[in-house]
């Protein structure tokens, strides 16, 4: 029987040593394996430390390994796309264990080792048999033609894009991209629309400091470029059922999944609030979009907010969680947040101690 608390006890202690792992990690993998290094992009900036810190958390968790197979199985389907075979995982897990050997030192025994090694199989076989089960009824990736390019300032663009083959997703979900600009480089993107009928998703991107793909989805991108897409992921934002109040609280582009979930809630009608903000009126990109839902839906509120509105464009100053909260909006409701990182984890702390219940609050985790 697997020692779980032995297992996380032991990945504290090699997660303490930080940058270090990872790094060792993939260079045992690349020499010992060498094939493997296709499966990654050419720049491992944003990549190296995902693999190993994600390996090690769900494996040293295995005593509530059955909570998160639902994800698992995603996760091994979707890494069809990266072009991940069964026959790649022992080849992980032999980098993964010569990597906790290594930091483990004097602590590193046969019963860790052993315990390490069938938690690892449990995970590897749940993620190659949903890969599997997935190749008879999906393909790997989606060829997407870009059909709609709209910079609307200087960082952000709205693009949009038609798959060649229909690619279902849940509005709230992500589905990751990938462009010849960047090659094997995947970033994720939540649709900013409900499905359509003809299958074209919207996207707003955002290029970051650093972002190689997303400054070459705003500034290369053209109409009639191709990308890859890969198949949707997550459920923290999608729409639970019920037909209460529901709260938005999105930063930036965070607000591009809850115009998905306006869309869908058109079709059985409930009260919704958006508190959507950003540093200066500028950030709100789509606010003319936004606003059009607005009027055409009167079950639907929108609160432009920003940091400071120097120029007295009309958007409330404040953060959106606390206005929210300030107006009553968020008592009773399913409250949902997107938007950046730190954004999300203000938010969620600020309505928690604000008396809003947890399980009210709904989220997609970073790095999910």
């Amino acid at each position: 029987m697997i020692d779980a608390e032995r297992l996380k006890k032991n990945w504290s202690l090699v997660a303490a040593r930080g940058d270090q792992v990872p790094l060792y990690f993939y260079s045992t993998l690349f020499l010992t394996y060498p094939e493997t290094r296709d499966l990654f992009p050419m720049n491992m900036a944003a990549q190296r430390d995902k693999l190993v810190n994600a390996l090690g958390a769900v494996v040293s968790n295995v005593d509530t390994i059955d909570a998160v197979v639902p994800t698992l199985q995603a996760l091994g389907r979707d890494h069809r796309k990266f072009g991940a075979l069964r026959g790649h995982y022992p080849a992980v897990g032999e980098a993964l264990l010569a990597t906790l050997e290594h930091f483990s030192g004097p602590h590193w025994t046969p019963a860790i080792a052993a315990d390490w090694a069938a938690a690892y199989e449990l995970v590897a076989a749940t993620m190659a048999d949903a890969a599997d089960a997935a190749a008879h009824y999906a393909p790997a990736w989606w060829d997407a033609e870009v059909v709609g390019h709209e910079r609307r300032d200087l960082e952000t663009a709205i693009i949009t894009i038609a798959p060649g083959t229909r690619l279902d997703f849940v509005p709230g979900q992500s589905v990751s991209l990938c462009t010849d600009l960047r090659p094997r480089a995947w970033r994720q993107y939540s649709p900013a629309n409900a499905p359509r009928s003809d299958g074209t998703i919207e996207l707003h991107v955002r290029a970051v400091d650093g972002g190689e793909v997303s400054t070459a989805l705003v500034s290369l991108l053209r109409p009639g470029d191709s990308l890859r897409v890969g198949p949707a992921f997550g459920t923290g934002l999608t729409l639970r059922p019920g037909s209460g109040p529901v709260a938005m609280i999105a930063g930036g582009t965070g607000v591009a999944p809850m115009k998905a979930l306006i869309e869908q809630i058109a079709a059985t009608p409930r009260p919704v609030s958006l508190y959507w903000g950003a540093r200066s009126p500028a950030g709100l990109y789509c606010l003319d979009q936004m606003q059009a839902l607005a009027a055409r839906y009167e079950w639907l509120e929108l609160v432009a907010c920003v940091d400071e509105d120097l120029f007295g464009a009309g958007a409330r100053v404040g953060s959106p969680a606390e206005l929210a909260v300030a107006h009553g909006r968020c008592t009773g409701a399913d409250v949902y947040l997107c938007g950046p990182s730190g954004m999300v984890e203000s938010s969620g702390k600020y309505l928690v101690g604000a008396g809003i219940r947890a399980d009210a609050i709904h989220f997609e985790p970073a790095g999910a």
